[in-house]
């Protein structure tokens, strides 16, 4: 058996898929009530984990890192395409299912999510992979999402990194959702002004067009016609030197006319 290559520091570490989750209006909660929502959100998240068949990222040594109002979860990059499909909908059905019987004096437990994959040195959590995830979770786009999730009975907004949107839906590797159910946004936060990278949005429930509204960095060919339909609009148009005839049955006193048209055609003849 050959011994193990020796590790240098320019070795690129493991690839690993990241999840970071985080609640809603977390330091709103009163300090008496803090320690039971964060154990309601970590009781759900690892039902909703073992309901997905996906390992126990606690299992993974350096796998779990708490964030204080939510968590970043590590898990082998194999189960990329179930933490995007069944995770993502299937946490929100949860979160959904514990609203119906959330005490009074409990508050509501929304959370955003950010789905990334990458190299990632462990137990130190040392490389881009972890920055590029929670500032995903932090994007503009997500916190808007979840205006949308809120506005239409849903609890969670989750943003994909391009490359994991790629890996799954694109690939095909997710069952029950299609790119049908995405955004293309682009990933800004307000206090990272060097970083911008394009992503996907999810919103459980609804279709990219339908979270299109909320979002301002949504790309802008989700809105605006493409150069191709451009181009075949002007097509079809006619042409202002195309030679209609125009008609005058009275003489011509309106400015606007007299001073614009500078040879009008009487009468042009059908062949």
């Amino acid at each position: 058996m050959d011994a193990p290559l020796h590790a240098e520091p320019s070795d690129v570490p493991a690839e690993l898929a990241l999840v970071a989750i985080d609640m809603e209006k977390y330091s709103q909660i009163p300090e008496a009530n803090m320690a039971a929502a964060r154990c309601d959100v970590d009781d759900i998240v690892a039902t909703v984990l073992a309901d997905c068949q996906l390992p126990d990222p606690q299992q993974l040594h350096g796998g779990y890192k708490d964030s204080g109002d939510g968590a970043i979860l590590l898990f082998p990059p194999s189960v990329l395409a179930r933490l995007v499909d069944p995770l993502l909908d299937r946490l929100n059905a949860a979160l959904m299912r514990y609203e119906r019987q959330r005490l009074a004096s409990s508050p509501v437990l929304r959370l955003r999510a950010s789905v990334h994959i990458g190299p990632l040195s462990l137990p130190d959590h040392r490389g881009n992979a972890i920055n590029d995830t929670t500032r995903l979770l932090d994007s503009q786009a997500n916190r808007q999402a979840l205006s949308a999730a809120k506005d239409n009975g849903g609890f969670l907004a989750a943003a994909l990194s391009e490359i994991v949107y790629q890996r799954t839906v694109h690939s095909g590797r997710t069952q029950d959702l299609g790119s049908h159910h995405f955004l293309k946004a682009v990933a800004r936060v307000s206090d990272k002004p060097g970083f911008e990278q394009p992503c996907r949005i999810h919103v459980p429930g609804l279709t990219g067009p339908a979270v299109h509204p909320y979002v301002t960095d949504a790309a802008s060919s989700a809105s605006a016609p493409s150069s191709t339909a451009q181009q075949n609009a002007a097509s079809e148009a006619p042409a202002a030197s195309s030679g209609g005839t125009f008609q005058f049955h009275a003489q011509v006193s309106d400015a606007t006319i007299a001073n614009s048209i500078g040879t009008v055609r009487i009468d042009r003849r059908q062949r």
